[in-house]
């Protein structure tokens, strides 16, 4: 039997997802003691003491099944952002939600377009689906929207765009994604991966929820991962027109969001003191690593 003949042609020259070393592994190798691991960006905070709480509470139910439905997560996200429960789709991490997307509109027939320097993960679903993979030049290590529209083909079904990118920091202007959106044709899917939205100076700019009203082709993503310091748990949702989260919930593994993510998420999104510590942690920091750049010259 040869398995190369049986495999998934997509996946024959498929690389798997490389992350970063546990530190524990890292400090065992190397004999050292107290290493700070920057590779995933995670959160030097931690989780909401209130989320920790929660999860301890509910851990004596782990032998029931979580809520297939993730009801009271989308209506706490429903609350907070002011939508419909329909426009929600919940993942394993804003990861899952892009494995969603590539599976429900891309075959081997399309083509799927995103930015040089941007998350690793985008052309890897790609590629895993068998749709073809256009890589875009990046301009100052960020996308480059006029060379990403001239790279649109007549099989192209989806565009990624990360905002503010990763790993690379860059971001766009609203305007510019207006603009953007304006400009494409609307039986395009755009996926904006707004994973690190909560840590972008341009926070009180940065595009909204309300974009997907105007624009039924968007898709925004968002991840508990990182401001709220949920790596661990493995929990995201995006937003989108009821007929796309329709869709997504179709390919959506039954269960894909166990129950301490669930309950962890919800009660994170309602400690508005945490993230505020947590931002400004994350300020301090990127002060301190602007400083040292300075210095280096």
């Amino acid at each position: 039997m040869k398995l190369q003949d049986l495999v998934n042609k997509g996946i024959l020259n498929l690389n798997p997802y490389k992350p970063g070393k546990p530190i524990e592994d890292l400090e065992r190798e190397l004999g050292i003691k107290g290493a700070i691991k920057l590779a995933s960006n995670e959160n030097p905070l931690g989780p909401s003491p209130l989320a920790i709480e929660a999860v301890s509470n509910i851990l004596n139910g782990a032998h029931r099944y979580p809520d297939g439905n993730a009801l009271r997560l989308k209506e706490t996200i429903s609350d907070r952002f002011k939508l419909d429960i329909r426009n929600l789709t919940i993942g394993n991490g804003s990861n899952d939600i892009i494995e969603f997307i590539a599976r429900s509109f891309l075959s081997n027939e399309d083509s799927a377009i995103y930015s040089e320097h941007a998350f690793a993960v985008y052309p890897l679903v790609v590629q895993a689906v068998g749709a073809e993979g256009i890589e875009v030049p990046a301009i100052n290590f960020g996308h480059d929207l006029e060379a990403m529209k001239r790279a649109v083909k007549t099989n192209t079904k989806l565009i990624f765009i990360a905002n503010p990118n990763n790993p690379t920091g860059t971001f766009l202007k609203p305007n510019e994604i207006i603009s953007f959106l304006d400009d494409l044709d609307e039986n395009i899917i755009v996926l904006l991966d707004q994973a690190y939205f909560d840590y972008s100076s341009y926070l009180n700019e940065d595009v909204g929820f309300e974009l997907i009203n105007k624009y039924p082709n968007l898709i925004i993503s968002r991840s508990f991962s990182k401001a709220y310091g949920l790596a661990g748990f493995r929990i995201g949702y995006s937003v989108s027109s009821k007929e796309i989260s329709d869709f997504l919930n179709r390919v959506r593994q039954p269960f894909n969001a166990n129950s301490v993510a669930l309950i962890a998420a919800e009660v994170a999104l309602s400690d508005e003191d945490h993230l505020k510590k947590s931002l400004e942690i994350n300020a301090n920091q990127e002060s301190v690593l602007m400083k040292g750049i300075t210095d280096l010259g």
